[in-house]
């Protein structure tokens, strides 16, 4: 953890290289997990999906949840379907994992977990709460406004003991453990944009 300059956010081809070796431990823990990644990874890009998380056995030992979207964001229930069964048909002729489990093909959801760089950039400006996999400074969770990343690192805008304003702090990517968006209703209205769904009257509003 560090305070970031008063740079941040301003990104160089050096901050696009970083990004683009970041690894995707946040995507797929290692073991079970980042084995069904690998498998699955190129039959979803195929078709035009990115997997955004994979975790399995969280729920009841024996369910396999996949989060995932398109390029632009968008992700439709039709989408989960096509996605499932092209995932589903790969599954059963490699069959990564022994034993009966419940396959689950979802979006990310409006209070998303980010798990690639560049999900820190698209959702910059909102709050978010972030874990690491280690104290840093004797702090393990921050949350504040998310202000994208740089030089590797996560950036955030949050108080901090001894300051009177909120800082920039720069959090180290490969140390997150946990990373989501905060729903608000500034969230909702946004994610409701980018979907293309502003009227939708199903989505409920902050705190309900």
């Amino acid at each position: 953890m560090r305070l970031a300059s008063t740079g941040a956010g301003r990104k160089s081809d050096d901050d696009a290289t970083d990004l683009a070796i970041l690894d995707t431990h946040l995507v797929a823990p290692s073991g079970v997990a980042r084995k069904v990644f690998d498998l699955l990874r190129p039959s979803a890009e195929g078709i035009g999906f990115e997997i955004v998380r994979i975790r399995f056995g969280l729920i009841d030992g024996h369910t396999l949840q996949i989060m995932a979207e398109r390029a632009d964001g968008t992700m439709s229930v039709e989408n989960c379907e096509e996605l499932s069964r092209t995932l589903s048909a790969v599954l059963d002729v490699e069959d990564p994992i022994p034993g009966e489990y419940n396959l689950e093909v979802s979006s990310p959801g409006i209070d998303r977990p980010l798990t690639r760089p560049k999900d820190f950039e698209r959702w910059q400006g909102f709050e978010v709460k972030i874990e690491l996999s280690e104290p840093m400074s004797g702090r393990k969770r921050f949350r504040g406004l998310l202000q994208g990343v740089e030089g590797g690192e996560v950036l955030v805008e949050c108080d901090i003991e001894g300051y009177s304003e909120p800082q920039v702090l720069g959090l180290p990517f490969q140390k997150l453990s946990e990373a989501k968006l905060v729903m608000s209703d500034d969230l909702i209205s946004e994610s409701l944009k980018r979907q293309g769904r502003e009227n939708d009257p199903d989505v409920p509003s902050d705190g309900e």
